[in-house]
Order: C-alpha cells, then structure tokens, then sequence
C-alpha cells in the first residue's frame, strides 16, 4: 500500500459513480491526502495508482472501522446510498469532522444542526447539482434582491443516444429514480406549500442543444421549501417526450408499489422485482454518453428594478476524462465546496444547504471559476421586466 506523502487529510466515504469523480478530482491537488473508502475492493482497485490516495475497502456501519477512517480527516465527504446516510453524517459530526455531504437522504438534516453547532462543525448537505448547484444559484440571487417573487428549475440527466423504450439511463440506482415518480411533489403556490401527485403538470419545453424535453412534478425543492422567501417555488423533472406515460402507466398498474403481492404461493414486491429488471436497462455503461441540463429562472425586485434571472446549464459527458457529465456536474460541486470549507471561504458552523453557501460572499463567484477550469459553464443573464 502506498503512503502519501504529508497534506490535507480528507476522507471519501463511497467509491461509486459519483464518489469515484469526486476521488479523482481531489487527487489532481497534491496537498490533498486521500483515503478513498468503499465495500466493494474492486471498485477502489480503479484508484491505486494514485500516489496521494490510499484505499480502504470495509464497511461505514462497522464502528471501529469507521473510527479509524475517519479520525484523522479535516474533512469528510459523504457519499454513501441515500438510506444510510443520514446516520453516517451524524456519526461524522459527532466525530467532530467537517463534512459535504451528497447521499441525498430523505430526512430533514435540520435534525443534527443543534449537534453539528456544539461540535463546532460545518456540515453542508445536498451539495450537488439538484439539489446543490440550483441551490447556491437561490442564494445568491436571494443575497442580491430586496423581495423574490418566483423560482422554478428545470432538470434533468438523460442519455445523449435515445434508446427505446425508456429514452433514459441512470447514474443512481433504478429505486432511487422511481422514487422521484411515487413521492408527491411539494411546491409553494401564493406562499402556501402545496402537494401534487408526481408526474403531473406536464410541459414541453425547447433547450438549445438537446431538444423538446418534457418536465413534470416531482418533491425537488427540499431545504428551499423553507429557507428560501418566495410566494411561488416550483421544480420539475426534464425527460425525453413520451418517458412521463409511460412510467404513469407502470406506476399506475402497480409495478413501483412496496407493498408484497402473492405471486404462485410467494411474497414478490413489484418495487424491488422493476428495479432489478430495469437496473440493466437504466446503467450507463462505460464509454455511454450523458447529458446534463438545467435551467433556474428567478424573479424579483433589485435596486427598485423588477429584474429576472435566468441560469443556464448544459453539460456533457467528457470523453478525456470518461467521466459522465451527472457525476461531473454532482461531484465537481461538492469537491469545490469542499475546497471552499478547507479554505475557511465558508465556514458557518451547523447544517448548512447549499442555499447558505450561495448566499456568502465569494463563494458563487469562486464555484464559477473552478468550474470553467473543469469544462462546465453556466450562463447567467439578468433582465429587467416589466
């Protein structure tokens, strides 16, 4: 095993798609000592070669391993399966370890603030693309505006070759996805929360470069429900025309439910049976090209002006590097907030969405920059309205 030479130690938990972009970004600055943890040995096998990454293949829910992991990082990045973790960010804050965190897990994160505030912690969570990226857009918009009327993002990860049925593939697990068609969508409508069933509200609309997309419903907006001032607050999901019937009509038949039916004499839940036969279907496979698109349009009064803010995202997968454009787009973000909390740009203590890191100075300016290095562009136009 290698031994890096002295530097920033900084812990990776999940070697995964997304896990491994992040590994390898943090790899290019060579101050940084890496220890890249995963419970699958091969997955790991692909960062070797590194010179400032060790690799350790175990277990986050084995205690001591996880202590030892652990225990001398400045930071922490997690990206472990969004049902665990939750309670591996708490385990990582009641370290007393910095973290960013990007599992995406179901509970409100608000729950640990009062903890990661007396451990004198920085825990930013949901820092990717969406939620993460659409989120450090609203906060910086929020910093800038006296009064925001409107948000509403747009976004999407899709195959850049249309294979039918589907027209889509995933870089998550198919669960994960389907869970995004089942869970009703929450979104603010003249300042009160509202709830609609997924996949519904359908539109069409045209994005330079990819087409017509159709976007729909789905419970997108999390941390933004509540920390962001805004009497309309919406987002959507973005498809290939025609991906909406037909995962209604799996939906709707019965394929995504959780709940056991008896098929000849045995318990089968139709959830676990889908996912397993479309996980083939959804994975991206090596060399696959993807695409990534987003657009976040914004409202308000600036300066005494009515003023709109549009932001612009098209990505691709990048053939150099092989590195999908939802891992680069998710990974990146993290990475360079991380960057911005060893650095000390951000470092409010406690839960902190990444609404917080948009709203302090420099940080959105400084994320630009590291993403223009990277190959990402985001385009920003601000008019005045009527």
């Amino acid at each position: 095993m290698k031994s890096p030479s002295e530097g920033i130690n900084i812990t990776v938990l999940g070697a995964g798609l997304v896990g491994g972009a992040i590994i390898k970004d943090l790899s290019n600055d060579p101050t940084f000592r890496i220890t890249a943890v995963d419970l699958d040995a091969g997955r790991l096998s692909a960062f070797q070669h590194l010179d400032n990454v060790i690799t350790k293949d175990g277990s986050v829910l084995d205690a001591e391993f996880f202590h030892q992991v652990c225990q001398d990082a400045q930071l922490v990045i997690c990206a472990v399966p969004g049902f665990m973790g939750y309670a591996t960010l708490q385990k990582i804050i009641q370290l007393g370890k910095n973290v960013v965190d990007i599992s995406f897990f179901p509970e409100d994160a608000f729950e640990l603030h009062e903890l990661a505030f007396e451990k004198g912690v920085t825990a930013v969570v949901d820092c990717g693309v969406a939620p993460g990226l659409c989120n450090i857009q609203a906060g910086y918009v929020q910093s800038r505006m006296k009064k925001v009327d409107s948000y509403v993002c747009y976004v999407g990860g899709l195959p850049r070759t249309r294979v039918w049925p589907f027209e889509y593939k995933a870089v998550f697990s198919p669960a994960d996805v389907i869970e995004e068609y089942t869970r009703p969508a929450r979104f603010v409508e003249y300042g009160e929360i509202v709830t609609k069933e997924a996949l519904t509200d359908l539109e069409k609309i045209d994005f330079p470069g990819v087409g017509t997309l159709e976007a729909f419903n789905t419970d997108g907006l999390r941390s933004l429900l509540f920390t962001l001032e805004a009497p309309f607050k919406k987002e959507k999901t973005l498809r290939y025309v025609g991906h909406v019937e037909l995962m209604r009509a799996f939906r709707d038949s019965g394929f995504f439910s959780s709940a056991p039916v008896q098929v000849n004499g045995q318990e089968v839940v139709p959830l676990q049976l889908t996912s397993k036969l479309l996980f083939n279907q959804w994975k991206l496979g090596p060399g696959e090209e993807d695409l990534t698109v987003m657009k976040v349009q914004m409202t308000g009064k600036e300066n005494g002006d009515q003023v709109r803010y549009t932001f612009d995202l098209l990505d691709f997968y990048d053939t150099s590097s092989g590195v999908h454009s939802m891992a680069r787009t998710t990974g990146y973000t993290c990475t360079i907030i991380a960057r911005q909390v060893l650095s000390g740009l951000f470092s409010r203590k406690g839960i902190s969405p990444p609404e917080y890191v948009g709203q302090t100075k420099g940080c959105y300016a400084n994320l630009l920059l590291e993403y223009k290095s990277r190959g990402i562009e985001v385009r920003e136009v601000r008019e005045v309205v009527e």
